[in-house]
Formats: C-alpha cells, structure tokens, sequence
C-alpha cells in the first residue's frame, strides 16, 4: 500500500513538474520610456530547448515593411542567426557564434516577482550604457526580447539608464513553437556580420546615385556623355534625376566625397539643381551661353547674367554649397611631423525642407568646383531618402529667388561684386496665394582679397523685407584650424599658422556652410521685394572681394 502511495505522489509531483515546465513558450514584450509605454507593435520571443526566436505580429502575418528582420539563437549550438528580407526576391543572413560567449554580467542579489516568476537580477555595462536584466529559471527555458542576456534564463525585463524598459506582458505556455514562426524561405545569401549589418542599414533608406568618381576640372578635353553633361570647361557636371515619392517627414541628405585629383587649392564648391519643365532656367545659359540669361544690374556698369528670379526665369536652387580643402589626397606625400593626412573629405547635408519640391520632380542635379587645374577634383555624389511618414506639414512652395555664385565663372560669369552698390541685391517677386510661415533658407560666403579682403574681414549682412530690415548678422567661422589635416597643401605662414587655419567669411576650406533660415511671418498675396545689403570691400591692386548668396523663399499656401 505504501508504495502505491510514494507512486502516486511522485505520479503527481511529475504532472505538476510538467505543466509548470512547457515544452514552448511565447512571451510579449512592450517598451516604456520614462514610465509611459511607447506606441510601436510587441517584441515576440518563441522558445524551446532547442531555440529562441525574435519576431513580431507584423513580420509572422507578413504584413511587415521591408526589410524584416528576425534572429534565431541556435541552443544547440550557441550560435545567433540573423536573418533579414530587404526586398520581395532578396534576404542576407550572418551566424554570429562569438558574441554569447563574450557577454558578461554582473549577478546581483536582488529578486523580484514578474508575472508569477521568481526573477534574479544581473547588471552589464555596454557602450557606457547601464543595462538591468530580470531573468528566472522557474521555466527551465531561455530567451530574451535581445540577443543580449540569450543565455541567464528567460529574460523578463531589461532597462537601460533607469528610463527605457523593455517589460514581459503576457507568458503562453506552448506544446511547441508554430511552424508559421520560422525563417523566410526564399533565396538567402550568407554574409558576414559587417557585410550584413552594413546591407540591412542600406537598405532602410533610398540611394539616388548621381555622380561616381567624376572629374570636375578645367580642360578643354572635358566631353559631355549620354547620362552626364559636361560645360565651362569641365568645372559643372550635370545629370537629369528623377526624385521618388516622399512622404510627409521624409528625410533628405546630400552626401558628396571629394578629393584632389591634380587642384592644390582650397575652392568654392556648390550643389544644385534645375527644374526640367520650366520654360527659361539656368540650364539655358549651361548649353546656349550665359548671355542668354537675365541680367541685374545695381549701378556700377557691371552685367550680373542669371542671379535673380524674374517673371520667366527661376536661378539655379542651391542644394548644398561646400568647400575643397588644400589638396587632400593628391598631395598627401607632403610630410609634416606628427600630421597623418587624410584621404577623401565626406561632406553631409540634411535639405529636407526642400522635400515637398524635390517630391517627384525632375531635375537636373549638378556640381560645379571653381577651378583652373587640368586635374582638377575627383567627386562622388549621392541623394539619400529616408522615408519617415510624420502628421508633419511640410514646406509646399519652393521658390528660388537669387543665386549669386557665378557657377558658370569658367565660361565668363561675373564674380557677385554687386554689393559694392547701395541696391546690393534686390528682387521682386510675385506671389499668387497667399504664404503662411514663410522663411527665407539663406548661405552667404565672403571672398576675395588677402588680409583686408572680405574672406579675412567680418562684415554684416543685412536682409530687408519690402524695405524693411528683417535680420541682420556678421557670418564668420572660428573652427578652421578643426580641418587642419584635411588640407596637405596649405601655405605655412611665419607667424606658424597654416592659411587653412584662419577664420574666414562662415566657410572653412573642407566644411559645408550651413544655411539659415529666417522668418517672414505671413506674406499677402502680391509683390514683394528682398534685399540684401553687404559692405563690401574697396578693390586693391588687382584683388577684390565679392560674396556669394543664395535665398529660397518657404513656406506653406494652406
């Protein structure tokens, strides 16, 4: 009789022991930030013995955006899988069968119960993040809502800096792990994590490739292809793209490389770009001459070709205005104690308040570098769209309204010397609707001259609104010395500073200039006028200062 009885109470002891262990489980997990849970779609954790898998609703009723990722620990093995789809016909997978292994933890005494389970903590610090794991063995399963902490137990909760929490909400016990939570089955190539965490980042944004490599020189050997038009001499690059859908909080940069391909100097360097359909542009004077272009004049007998908007004519709209630094790569041989040049400059611009413009337009993108070298500069220069769909409103109306660099200075443009004038630069324009929030996306550089030029010499720049002055500043950059070592072939001064090293007129050799963007309130239908006034510099000798300016008017007509 005993031993019927120590039979039936191991009997019990066993049904107890299995209903409290599964044989699978899916845990819920949501996020919280500083005590209030974040609005995005639950991590799901599916695990056995033998496997854990990280998922969500989206990705397993494949509803998912693409790319969809998903990461799988092989228990058997220790290893971690990653697995991403980028698109409808390809998918990269990695096997990582280092990183559980390097994972260290600091074990705490503390406990605390989570949805019924006895939980044990463990702290580990990672890129001087704090990271608080709750993990319990109670259902002799691992898992984690992250590949870190795979191997504690079951993970429950994770908190890094004591204000974003990832937090088990619901735990299903499972006879097993469903067959439709697996890994995609199309077509996958095998890479290495570099190579795949590289593939994955890629392809969460779009690449407009424009220029690979070009040659933006001064020659007459300079032609013109099927794709890429080529004018004054070599020293604009053009090529026609269309823009791609972008939603309402679209992010949109400029990324261009550059090195020295022959050019020891530092050089004025713009972005920009031509709309197709319109009847007279910038792109007139490219092919046909500038003297096809409209002319400003402000009193001093000098002929300004293509600078301002008219009733018929929009100037080109300034992207991104850059400047080449001394040399880079092409004159890295020059050796200088203690300096390791550089080897390609990168410069980076966010233009998403022209998005709405660019918004499936055509265009013509172009690059101008204003130099007298064979070789000249090598270029590469990319789009990059990041689609980000906001409740946002963004900016409807575009309208360029003076663009003063002589982008065309090799085939005969004026240097922008009409500030020696009190008129400055005035345009009047025409508005059809009325235009609500209105800014003026403003980048100014001073030039020319050496010491007492206006490159060296901090002058105000003064923007008038129908005759009345609106903002006023004095552009200037301290930071040129930041750049040292992207310009090998700076002059050295006896005084032991580098001409790179000065302080200049709010460019630097090898920076972007930033644009500003000034507001204008509300503008009535009808004429306006914008004027720019600038004291520039007297002539001296055979030098003389000018000032490169560009303005788009913003805003919404709603």
């Amino acid at each position: 009789m005993k031993k019927i009885i120590v039979f039936l109470f191991l009997l019990f002891i066993q049904i107890l022991w299995s209903q409290k262990q599964p044989n699978a489980i899916k845990v819920t997990y949501e996020r919280v930030s500083n005590g209030s849970i974040i609005n995005q779609e639950p991590i799901l954790v599916y695990s056995d013995a033998n496997s854990t898998l990280l998922t969500n609703n989206s990705i397993i009723e494949k509803k998912a955006k693409f790319p969809v990722e998903l990461t799988k620990i092989n228990r058997t093995e220790n290893t971690i899988l990653q697995w991403a789809q980028l698109n409808e016909k390809k998918a990269i997978e990695t096997i990582d069968s280092l990183s559980l292994n390097k994972q260290a933890f600091e074990f705490l005494t503390d406990t605390k119960k989570i949805l019924g389970y006895t939980c044990k903590k463990a702290k580990t610090i990672i890129n001087s993040n704090t990271i608080e794991l709750w993990y319990t063995n109670d259902l002799n399963l691992k898992g984690a809502p992250t590949v870190l902490g795979q191997n504690l137990g079951l993970v429950l909760e994770m908190t890094r800096n004591n204000n974003f929490t990832v937090q088990a909400v619901s735990i299903e016990k499972l006879k097993s792990i469903p067959e439709n939570v697996k890994i995609g089955t199309i077509p996958t190539i095998a890479t290495d994590l570099l190579s795949y965490r590289d593939f994955l980042w890629k392809s969460k944004f779009q690449t407009i490739k424009v220029f690979e490599k070009e040659i933006i020189n001064f020659s007459d050997e300079s032609k013109s292809n099927d794709s890429i038009f080529r004018f004054a001499n070599g020293t604009i690059a053009v090529r026609k793209i269309r823009f791609p859908k972008l939603n309402n909080g679209s992010q949109v940069f400029v990324d261009l490389t550059e090195q020295s391909n022959g050019d020891a100097y530092d050089r004025t360097g713009s972005v920009f770009v031509i709309p197709v359909t319109e009847k007279q542009t910038f792109f007139d004077g490219l092919e046909k001459g500038i003297s096809t272009l409209p002319i400003y004049e402000n009193g001093n007998v000098k002929k300004y070709h293509g600078v301002i908007a008219t009733d018929n004519y929009s100037p080109p709209i300034e992207l991104m205005r850059f400047f080449t630094p001394f040399g880079i790569q092409k004159y890295n041989h020059i050796e200088l104690k203690d300096k390791k040049w550089q080897e390609q400059v990168f410069y980076r611009q966010d233009i998403s308040e022209l998005a709405a413009v660019l918004n499936e337009s055509e265009y013509y993108v172009g690059v101008f570098i204003g130099n007298y070298d064979k070789g000249g500069h090598k270029v590469s220069l990319n789009i990059t769209v990041h689609q980000e769909p906001s409740e946002v409103q963004p900016t409807e109306k575009a309208l360029p309204l003076f663009n003063t660099t002589n982008i065309m200075e090799m085939a005969g443009q004026e240097y922008a010397t009409m500030f020696d004038m009190d008129k400055g630069l005035t345009v009047t324009f025409t508005l059809d609707k009325p235009l609500k929030n209105a800014k003026l996306r403003y980048i100014t550089t001073g030039h020319g001259g050496w010491e007492n030029g206006d490159e060296f010499v901090p002058k105000k720049n003064t923007i008038l609104l129908n005759g009345r002055e609106i903002f006023a500043f004095v552009p200037w950059r301290y930071d040129c010395g930041s750049y040292r070592l992207y310009n090998p072939a700076s002059g050295n001064f006896n005084n032991g500073l580098s001409s790179s090293d000065y302080s200049r007129s709010n460019w630097c050799p090898g920076t972007v200039t930033n644009p500003i963007l000034i507001d204008l309130g509300d503008l009535a239908a009808g004429s306006h006028t914008i004027q720019v006034k600038i004291p520039q510099g007297k002539p001296e000798g055979g030098s003389f200062s000018a000032w490169n300016v560009s303005g788009i008017l913003l805003g919404s007509e709603k």
